[in-house]
């Protein structure tokens, strides 16, 4: 099976090296293309560089397209007319709908799946969204799972449940970050433990947390009310975090899922 991805950008490259280190696709196999050559230099010791996205596209079973919206409609009118009608054409860019994609390739019934990987892919712990339109076949959802579980987990969503999946798996590291370095610095306005002990014993404790709630199957109140016993300490902060906390968590994803629908907007004004 041959494996194109266009597009060497940070995803591009992740999800080509992680292809290529994971044993699955062979370095014949592996096909890159990009608008900057140069950036692929490096990698023409482990895949094959094509000449053009065509070229790419005509010898690829799955094609993945790591672009901006800015960039898609372009290639996949560039592509269309190369493509097999059995080829499995993947986005990585969520913002623009199926029918966008199939009104730019046409030329019939297209294969066509929305991929969106989470940064914890590069420790192959992604927890990587996948959604398919009607033409994929059961054959095509298998190949892509097993090339995508280089990376970690697979979770299959409608393509309507995407963009709040997205905020759940990618955005969710960037905002599980910036709470625990507000955290952190709160933390240090009361100690002189050197900050670099702080944020590893507070990451520590974070992996931990979440190991004990996965492996055994606890709940996030079951942890609250292990370690918060009543009158005690930890109840006190709790307390906090839960009187105060709510109002942030709203306008965190009242914020984002209102520039989500704003991007997506832009994106598919693309394609008018």
């Amino acid at each position: 099976m041959n494996v194109g991805i266009i597009g060497f950008g940070s995803m591009g490259r992740m999800m080509a090296e992680k292809f290529a280190a994971s044993g699955l696709v062979s370095k014949n196999s592996l096909l890159l293309a990009s608008r900057s050559p140069e950036k692929l230099q490096d990698a023409k010791k482990w895949a094959t560089v094509a000449g053009s996205n065509s070229e790419l596209a005509a010898s690829s079973d799955i094609v993945f397209l790591c672009l901006r919206p800015f960039d898609l409609k372009g290639v996949l009118e560039e592509i269309r007319d190369v493509l097999r009608p059995e080829t499995l054409v993947v986005s990585l860019n969520g913002s623009v709908s199926f029918a966008n994609l199939e009104k730019s390739l046409t030329g019939g019934a297209r294969r066509l799946a929305k991929v969106i990987p989470s940064v914890t892919a590069e420790v192959d712990r992604s927890q990587t969204l996948v959604c398919y339109n009607d033409n994929v076949t059961t054959e095509d959802k298998g190949n892509l799972k097993r090339l995508l579980s280089c990376m970690g987990d697979i979770i299959e969503l409608p393509e309507n449940e995407m963009g709040m999946g997205s905020e759940l798996v990618s955005c969710m590291p960037g905002f599980i970050a910036s709470i625990f370095d507000v955290l952190v610095k709160a933390a240090e306005e009361h100690t002189k433990i050197p900050h670099d002990q702080v944020v590893r014993m507070v990451l520590q404790t974070m992996i931990a947390t979440g190991e004990l709630m996965l492996k055994k199957d606890m709940s996030f109140e079951d942890v609250v009310k292990r370690v918060a016993t009543p009158g005690g300490i930890t109840e006190e902060g709790t307390k906090v975090v839960y009187e105060n906390f709510p109002e942030t968590a709203r306008v965190l994803f009242e914020k984002t899922l209102q520039k989500r629908k704003m991007t997506a907007e832009k994106a598919e004004a693309q394609f008018e």
